[in-house]
């Protein structure tokens, strides 16, 4: 073989590799990017709760225990979204915000079912909408959990295709987690009905 060839076969492998990689490392980002549309929309959701407790403590003042609970689930899945952000290939971190985010969900469902004994919280228009908004957001947040599985399952699909896996394991490339709540009443959102 002249030297030409080989160095035409050994630039054709190079590109091959580099293409590769950079599939890869643009599936990464993708996967990355789908959990930012999720975390954005949950800072949104512990905003929206926030402001929902502060306007329900006029009105519910004897029901501090279920208040302190929905502010404390609240804060638990916010810091679990905190460290899942920075450790998206983490299963354990991710599992932990989708527990910390199911368990949420089920204080916000205790508080609805609380709220409903309380006729002028209910009525409020401050309340009415904040509930709406919390009840777009969770959809949102649904939809956003699903496109960013889907991101992680072409990625993680990618690396582990022959030959991507070949490269995928020694440059550092692992797999995504996805983000799964096992308890279908977790995966509801909250059902709201203020009459």
């Amino acid at each position: 073989m002249s030297f030409t060839v080989v160095l035409a076969v050994a630039i054709v492998f190079a590109v091959y590799v580099v293409s590769i990689y950079n599939g890869l490392v643009s599936k990464k980002n993708r996967f990355h990017n789908a959990f930012s549309q999720i975390d954005i929309q949950l800072e949104r959701r512990y905003d929206l709760i926030q402001n929902l407790v502060e306007t329900a403590k006029a009105y519910m003042a004897h029901e501090r225990e279920t208040l302190e609970a929905v502010v404390a689930s609240r804060n638990r899945a916010h810091a679990a979204c905190n460290v899942a952000r920075n450790q998206l290939d983490n299963s354990a971190a991710i599992s932990q915000l989708a527990n910390a985010e199911g368990s949420l969900t089920q204080s916000l469902g205790r508080f609805m079912a609380v709220a409903e004994a309380y006729p002028d919280l209910k009525a409020a228009e401050t309340m009415k909408s904040l509930m709406e908004e919390l009840t777009n957001t969770e959809n949102t947040v649904a939809f956003a959990r699903q496109a960013y599985n889907d991101s992680v399952m072409e990625y993680n699909t990618a690396c582990e295709t022959f030959p991507a896996n070949l490269i995928s394991a020694p440059f550092g490339f692992r797999q995504g987690a996805f983000l799964k709540i096992d308890c279908e009443e977790k995966k509801a959102a909250p059902k709201v009905q203020f009459r």
